[in-house]
């Protein structure tokens, strides 16, 4: 197992919250994207002259209280006066990300740092509590804290797992009332 505190990634691992009672979808609301990310794998090969580093083996990725389990995590980096600047993130592979209080899967997610996006494809599924959420492609905006959900004809195959063949599905819990 490796276990790189030291590499200061900024991940803000691709967790969304969505409406469950009427309420617009937001993502990562509050989320210290600065805090210090840790990062554990089964194997980590560095590729300086390409500058990236690649994690595989069960990873394992934490920062505050996101956290983001895959395959295989790859971490584009630029060297630079200032130390290693992380540029993207790309997980594969099962990609799972949890906050305290939502879950999102998916096959694939892609952290851009710079424009402070993260997005996952393929059969992507959102949850928070009794509520679900599913298509082929989540968008998170880390600046304005939107996150939009598209059918998987636009992210992932057509007919991916519970897309609704293009379209996109969910179920929202609702409060209980007295008759």
């Amino acid at each position: 197992m490796i276990r790189t505190g030291t590499l200061t990634l900024a991940i803000a691992a691709a967790v969304a919250a969505f409406p469950a009672h009427g309420q617009a979808i937001s993502a990562l609301k509050g989320h210290n994207s600065n805090a210090p990310v840790d990062v554990e794998a089964d194997r980590i090969e560095v590729q300086d002259r390409a500058d990236r580093a690649i994690f595989s083996g069960s990873v394992r990725a934490k920062q505050g209280d996101l956290s983001l389990a895959s395959a295989r995590l790859t971490v584009a980096y630029a060297g630079g006066a200032g130390g290693t600047q992380i540029q993207r993130l790309d997980a594969s592979g099962g990609v799972t990300v949890r906050s305290p209080s939502e879950t999102a899967t998916g096959q694939f997610a892609i952290y851009d740092l710079n424009r402070r996006l993260i997005t996952m494809i393929g059969g992507v599924t959102l949850i928070r509590g009794q509520s679900r959420i599913q298509g082929g492609r989540l968008v998170i905006d880390l600046t304005t804290g939107r996150a939009t959900v598209d059918g998987s004809s636009v992210g992932g195959a057509a007919g991916a797992a519970g897309a609704g063949g293009g379209r996109v599905t969910g179920r929202f819990t609702v409060p209980q009332r007295n008759r």
